[in-house]
């Protein structure tokens, strides 16, 4: 839930979820170094925190903060959880009072299957939520290796999930944008783009939707104001 302090700074929760490996602490620390070195539309404020075994998989979450450069009240707190299945609860702690997900697919075939059940479980905690009154981006991660599925093998996986909406579906509008990836700093593809549209989203559904998809009325209050979409 978007929360509103005193001095009147926002606080949005956006939360990177995906299998084990698929990318998300990579993903994380790309996006803080481009906003850390370029000017963008946000800024970190102080370091990640890590919670990491030895290996240097996500023990318990990663952490970021980000402030818009736009509207500087505007706070952006950033997690990553560990997609490994033992993890379990801990994700379902970690996912509370999140505003946006950013769904990181290992695209690496032979892993197909592994990011199915991660979409399943992440469906499960939402109850619902998703895309109703939580906006989802999809990174299809790792586009840089050999032997990798495309936006269209997972929009499949959406529509079989009910996470995908035909056009005469009022919540059309809100399916998840695919972005193709690449979570490594040099070779970089998709960061910034993926999380601003995750951000943009969660601000329209606060905004025009009270929380929710704007449809309607409230999506054409919208569609008004920003010709785009």
């Amino acid at each position: 839930m978007v929360r509103w302090t005193a001095d009147h700074n926002v606080y949005i929760k956006i939360l990177y979820w995906g299998m084990g490996g698929s990318g998300k602490t990579t993903v994380v620390d790309t996006l803080y170094r481009l906003t850390k070195d370029q000017k963008q539309d946000i800024e970190p404020t102080g370091n990640l925190t890590k919670i990491a075994m030895a290996s240097g998989s996500t023990l318990y979450f990663d952490r970021g903060i980000f402030r818009s450069t736009k509207q500087t009240k505007v706070f952006y707190h950033v997690y990553t959880v560990a997609g490994q299945s033992r993890f379990s609860p801990l994700r379902k702690k970690i996912f509370k009072g999140t505003d946006g997900v950013i769904f990181v697919v290992d695209s690496q075939t032979h892993f197909f299957e592994d990011n199915i059940e991660s979409l399943k479980e992440l469906k499960n905690i939402t109850r619902g939520q998703l895309i109703t009154e939580i906006p989802l981006i999809l990174m299809i991660n790792k586009q840089d290796l050999s032997e990798v599925i495309g936006e269209e093998d997972f929009k499949q996986v959406l529509k079989d999930e009910k996470l995908w909406f035909e056009p005469d579906h009022e919540l059309y509008i809100w399916n998840p944008i695919i972005y193709k990836t690449c979570a490594l700093y040099e070779k970089q593809q998709g960061i910034i783009r993926s999380f601003s549209e995750c951000a943009r989203r969660t601000g329209l559904y606060q905004i025009y939707g009270n929380g929710k998809a704007p449809v309607g009325d409230n999506f054409l209050k919208i569609s008004k104001e920003i010709p785009d979409l």
